[in-house]
């Protein structure tokens, strides 16, 4: 069977990249932008930090901020109404997932007008055309959605996430300038960092894994290891948020073309049915999940235990894969990622909905070792 990798057409990175911002535009003939950016964005001054690149080259642009952490088909559709009103031809994404997937979202359906009902577009979506072109900015080191072919949104009727997957939907330019994540609260650093490795051990261990997706992931965990604490704790260590923006776009390339697993299956529907951040939904599930996978992947395991530091001399395999599960585990509680659901308010009684969701979440059967509804439920139960 053939293997297919798909990559960005071009991706800058380093600090202060956004500045290539009027030469990608020269190169690609575009007048107009609408550009894609929450409100809290605008707020705190990231939006204008690229704004400001467009202005000085005195290139049109509208913004549309209409979006929410947890995205939905309301936001793209009015995004979509917006991009046709403005007359622009391209869209310039800034921010995280949601920014960069409501960009996706209305990119797709302004191209293939067929799906404007937004949820038609669920699993592998069979468009035909190419989404509006896009150039991603992101503004965490987290989602990697800026070089995926995926996105996420929310169908408020079923109180559901959606995962399409469709390759027309990639951006076509990627920017990763670190300098864009500086002022990202602690919080937030943290949340979608664990985001980014969680992304890079489900891409590592997923049954769609090959050895050209086990390259990017295994760099990525040990970038992540290693700079994510530092990122989290001297937010404006250049060091740390270069690495992890990086660090993050590399987790990506390899996941988008491979798929995820369970974690990301149980983690959708906490932010569909209780509006849980994405990251910190991962982040709480990962070692649990790992632990639950470990007799599919006791070798990756004890890869990944030593690519994220750890000394596994004289331990059993069994050994070296348990301390894969508690070096995330420690890595999560450094951060201080929240380590029990009823920190989030999940109770017991919220759990069939969830995971009957779960169950039926397009990254579920990617999964290394296969699960029924009753053990995901379990699984939930065990970090209430």
């Amino acid at each position: 069977m053939a293997q297919r990798f798909i990559l960005n057409e071009v991706s800058y990175f380093g600090a202060g990249s956004r500045n290539e911002l009027p030469e990608v535009i020269n190169r690609m003939g575009f007048k107009k932008a609408l550009v894609c950016s929450d409100k809290g964005l605008i707020k705190v001054g990231t939006t204008k930090m690229v704004t400001d690149v467009l202005d000085g080259i005195n290139f049109p642009y509208e913004i549309y901020s209409e979006i929410r952490p947890n995205p939905t088909v309301t936001n793209v559709q009015e995004g979509v109404a917006a991009f046709k009103k403005s007359g622009a031809d391209c869209i310039i994404a800034i921010g995280g997932g949601s920014s960069m997937d409501t960009a996706k979202g209305i990119g797709i359906v302004c191209n293939n007008p067929e799906f404007a009902d937004v949820v038609s577009l669920e699993g592998v979506a069979p468009t035909k055309k190419k989404s509006v072109p896009i150039i991603a900015l992101p503004t965490t080191a987290g989602t990697g959605a800026e070089v995926t072919i995926n996105y996420v949104i929310i169908d408020e009727k079923r109180q559901a996430k959606m995962v399409c997957v469709d390759p027309n939907d990639i951006p076509a330019v990627a920017i990763i300038d670190p300098e864009l994540m500086y002022s990202l609260p602690k919080g937030l650093t943290a949340a979608t960092g664990m985001d980014a490795l969680t992304h890079a051990i489900e891409g590592y261990i997923t049954k769609g894994a090959w050895v050209m997706s086990d390259m990017y992931e295994l760099q990525a965990i040990k970038m992540i290891a290693e700079n994510l604490p530092i990122a989290v704790e001297q937010p404006t260590n250049p060091v740390g948020r270069e690495a992890m923006a990086l660090a993050q776009y590399i987790a990506a390339q390899a996941f988008s073309n491979v798929g995820l697993g369970l974690v990301h299956g149980m983690a959708h529907p906490m932010g569909s049915l209780h509006d849980i951040p994405h990251g910190v939904a991962n982040a709480i599930l990962l070692p649990t999940i790992m632990a639950f996978n470990m007799p599919k992947c006791i070798e990756k395991f004890g890869v990944i235990a030593r690519t994220m530091g750890v000394d596994t001399t004289g331990m059993s395999k069994e050994q070296a894969a348990q301390a894969a599960v508690d070096a995330v585990r420690a890595l999560s509680i450094r951060v201080g990622i929240p380590q029990h659901l009823s920190e989030l308010n999940i109770t017991e009684k919220d759990i069939p909905a969830l995971a009957a969701q779960a169950i039926a979440d397009v990254c579920t059967p990617g999964n290394p070792r296969d699960v029924t509804e009753a053990e995901i439920v379990e699984l939930y139960k065990s970090i209430l």
